[in-house]
């Protein structure tokens, strides 16, 4: 699988590993914590409460929409001035390696495909029983709506396997699958998922704020 760009999207592989992640409890001032739950439960909350609620409504404008020049994004197959330009179907992601630096900025498109890919696609294919995905191959939504459809999907998926993990899964090695950090334990995955997931929604909450105020005549001075 084509590693995912790091400035650009954050990476898509572990880059700490906390320790204790997958102790089961923690005995704390307040009382006992359950931590499989307070795993779960930190991203499930921000999903619920901030994330999903503020992708509601995502036109197909907003999403493909270029905040600067040089932006990376999802384009028709044979449209991209990108070096490399990577997917299976009728849109690819711009993409280079290596990353020039500064990396240039991301539509909402862009990042939104690979949290589907690197982010939850690849570790449901490899934990949970997903389907295989990998960037060049992977066929990207070519709307916003069918963008959103296919993250509740791979949402779910994730959460579900990380609810049936339960604390002694939370503790075992998460395997191959990761490389170099196979020896780290699944709990220190989930907490690099919730990470990554947080992060990114936060980028495309931003980049919709700012379409906002650049094409709303009421926000404009």
């Amino acid at each position: 699988m084509m590693g995912a760009p790091g400035g650009a999207a954050g990476g898509s592989g572990l880059r700490e590993r906390p320790g204790g992640a997958g102790q089961r409890e923690r005995a704390g001032a307040g009382g006992t914590v359950d931590v499989a739950k307070e795993l779960i439960n930190q991203l499930d909350w921000h999903w619920n409460n901030q994330l999903r609620p503020r992708l509601e409504g995502l036109t197909d404008r907003e999403y493909f929409w270029e905040p600067a020049p040089g932006t990376w994004s999802l384009r028709h197959r044979g449209t991209s001035d990108a070096p490399i330009s990577v997917g299976g179907g009728a849109m690819a992601l711009d993409y280079a390696f290596p990353e020039p630096v500064p990396a240039p900025l991301t539509t909402i498109a862009w990042r939104l495909c690979h949290m589907l890919v690197g982010v939850l696609g690849a570790r449901n294919a490899s934990h949970f029983g997903g389907p295989p995905v990998d960037y060049e191959s992977y066929v990207y939504p070519e709307t916003a709506a069918a963008a959103l459809q296919q993250l509740d999907e791979a949402y779910a998926r994730w959460l579900a396997g990380v609810t049936a993990l339960g604390s002694e899964g939370l503790e075992r090695p998460c395997g191959p699958a990761e490389g170099p950090w196979s020896e780290a334990a699944m709990g220190t995955l989930v907490l690099h998922i919730n990470r990554e997931v947080i992060h990114h929604g936060a980028e495309v909450s931003l980049l919709r704020d700012l379409y906002v105020h650049e094409h709303v005549p009421h926000y404009r001075r």
